[in-house]
């Protein structure tokens, strides 16, 4: 028999259809009532597919008591209950390394469309007010800036890569320096951070440790001109914290992938016109997502053959 698992959320086609292949697979998702669902299916689940925003919290988990493995479509595994997965012995696995670069490119396109203010001149021509205005306003430029990396894990490391080409000078924060990048600058504290860059990105992982790491504290440091580029997960940033430094004018820009609540914004971002915002689509191609949900499905086959997982976080 397939062992049965359990999916939070919707897959693309490409992946759902393997999945079931492979799989008895129960979809949480499309039950109109969750508790009945997991009451009718829990008992049999012995894995668990979620994506990173969903995660597998108590309440699932203890409906599931014969489940062995949560599968994490995405990096971020901070929705899942990690404490007690680890006391009922529950692996975990997510999908880094395959949506590192997709995530870097985005982010340096997010600096770009930032400074230069690529989405206001695009609605410059379409509006026609090149034609009857002139030329759109002077923006800031990218190259030689210097720019701070908070966290520099894997998406840390390939933004920094990328952003080598434009000249500007690097300056991090993470748990130790990187002994084989002696030209970036490590720095203790994300206020010293804040304080010797013009552009901060986030590129943390999240966890309880991470969370609000950036505070008004860290957005007063950036300043009236710095420029703040959120590419990992919303709980990293103080979201009341920024918004009132944007609108303050105590932030002089953000772009941001993630937000808390997501799809349903905070209202008050909308009203903003130095906030570039996108719908949590940075590991958004069609490459980075057919390879998250192959590793999903090639850890499940790895955990039911009893072999090691290729990409365990505990």
């Amino acid at each position: 028999m397939k062992p049965v698992v359990l999916q939070m959320g919707a897959l693309p086609d490409w992946d759902q259809g393997p999945l079931e292949a492979q799989f008895d697979v129960r979809a949480f998702f499309a039950a109109e009532d969750g508790n009945a669902f997991l009451r009718d299916n829990g008992e049999s689940v012995r894995a668990i597919v979620t994506r990173g925003e969903l995660g597998a919290d108590s309440t699932v988990l203890d409906a599931c008591p014969a489940v062995e493995l949560v599968a994490v479509y995405g990096v971020g595994f901070d929705a899942v209950d990690m404490a007690a997965c680890t006391e009922r012995g529950i692996r975990v696995t997510n999908t880094p390394d395959v949506l590192t670069e997709d995530v870097a490119d985005l982010g340096v396109g997010m600096m770009i469309a930032l400074s230069r203010e690529t989405v206001q001149a695009a609605a410059w021509v379409r509006s026609g007010r090149w034609a009857s205005e002139g030329n759109y306003p002077l923006t800031t430029r990218v190259h030689g800036r210097r720019v701070g990396i908070l966290g520099m894990g894997r998406i840390g490391q390939a933004v920094a890569r990328r952003l080598q080409g434009f000249g500007v000078s690097i300056h991090y924060a993470d748990l130790a320096p990187l002994d084989d990048q002696p030209a970036w600058v490590h720095v203790d504290n994300p206020v010293a951070l804040a304080e010797a860059v013009d552009v901060l990105f986030v590129t943390l992982a999240a966890s309880a440790r991470t969370r609000h790491i950036v505070d008004a504290a860290v957005l007063s440091a950036l300043g009236h001109n710095g420029q703040l580029i959120n590419i990992s997960r919303a709980s990293n940033v103080d979201e009341s914290a920024l918004l009132d430094a944007l609108e303050g004018g105590t932030l002089g820009a953000a772009a941001l992938d993630v937000f808390e609540g997501e799809p349903a914004i905070d209202p008050r971002f909308l009203a903003l016109d130095n906030v570039l915002l996108l719908p949590h689509c940075a590991s958004g191609t069609v490459e980075t997502r057919q390879a998250m949900g192959q590793l999903v499905r090639d850890n499940l086959d790895r955990h039911f053959a009893g072999d090691a997982l290729l990409t365990p976080v505990n």
